[in-house]
């Protein structure tokens, strides 16, 4: 018998718990003549601004030893065109749409669930992550650094829209455990973690660095085990769900995820490689459960114990 694979983020009902992460997709569309997005729990769209954003300069991207490095900055439509021509695209193809945001001021986020909320085509839209924790543009880390000021980006968005909200947390702080607390206590339903560790890449050649803006986000598998323990640090000092996100390729990977605390995980890196990833690892999921003889995906979440209570 096929395991029970339905999860919840509060709110917001996914028929199983394989996500794809922000920035990896476009807004899904990209995938649809490769992957069937509708047999996934949800699929993350690229972050969003009020204005339309060019990103930052190339390179963007550089490979590292079992990682990839990203300074994108956020190259987006803006919030007009995204509701004007992206998301009616997204409702006609029918999969689970969660919109990322991010805002230059917590007003500037309000204004953009605001807008989401009100739009036309908002049945399309499952629930907001807002994004506090973009490394690549200035001030992006800002919003996940200082608990008041996270606590009152989300409280204000809380406010503006009644879809389900998730907060994406950054791991370049000393502790994420008072950012969650803050996130969940302002009204998120769930919290997103990890986005990318601040990295660099140097061309000692030349004697430069390889992006502009010297730092970058590193992804992939190099950041799993520093993402694992971010996840288990964060579901337990939180009674909302944990969306868990940071070097997931494999089946096992992402049980693992689900079993340090993890209610759902996303795909990011991985689609790089294959765009097919996301449905390959769910249906590996699948197939590792039952062998296992779980039935309910639900009963893996958070089952880690310390060993001295292991059998």
């Amino acid at each position: 018998m096929s395991p029970r694979m339905e999860v919840s983020l509060g709110p917001l009902h996914l028929r199983n718990p394989v996500m794809t992460a922000s920035g990896t997709c476009g807004s899904g569309l990209e995938l649809l003549p490769f992957a069937d997005l509708r047999a996934l729990g949800a699929v993350v769209g690229k972050t969003v601004t009020r204005r339309p954003r060019p990103g930052n300069e190339p390179p963007r991207t550089f490979e590292t030893a079992s990682g990839m490095l990203n300074s994108i900055g956020l190259q987006n439509p803006g919030i007009d065109r995204f509701l004007a021509e992206v998301l009616p695209e997204v409702a006609r193809a029918g999969y689970v749409f969660v919109a990322n945001v991010a805002g230059e001021d917590p007003a500037d986020f309000a204004s953009l669930a605001e807008r989401i909320d009100a739009a036309p085509d908002r049945s399309a839209v499952a629930a907001i992550e807002a994004n506090l924790s973009c490394p690549n543009v200035a001030g992006g880390l800002d919003f996940s650094m200082d608990p008041r000021l996270a606590s009152e980006v989300v409280s204000r968005m809380r406010r503006a829209t009644r879809l389900p909200l998730l907060a994406k947390l950054s791991p370049n702080v000393a502790d994420v455990r008072p950012l969650a607390r803050a996130c969940e206590e302002a009204g998120a339903d769930a919290v997103t973690l990890v986005n990318t560790y601040l990295g660099a890449a140097v061309d000692w050649r030349r004697r430069l660095p390889v992006f502009g803006r010297v730092m970058a986000g590193l992804s992939g598998p190099a950041i799993k085990p520093l993402a694992l323990f971010q996840v288990w640090r964060a579901s337990s000092a939180v009674r909302i769900p944990v969306v868990g996100i940071g070097g997931i390729q494999t089946a096992e990977d992402a049980l693992e995820f689900l079993c340090a605390g993890a209610r759902a995980v996303q795909v990011g890196t991985a689609l790089f490689r294959s765009p097919t990833a996301a449905g390959d690892l769910l249906a590996g999921m699948e197939r590792l459960l039952g062998e296992a003889g779980v039935a309910d995906v639900n009963d893996l979440v958070g089952s880690l114990r310390p060993r001295a209570e292991a059998p």
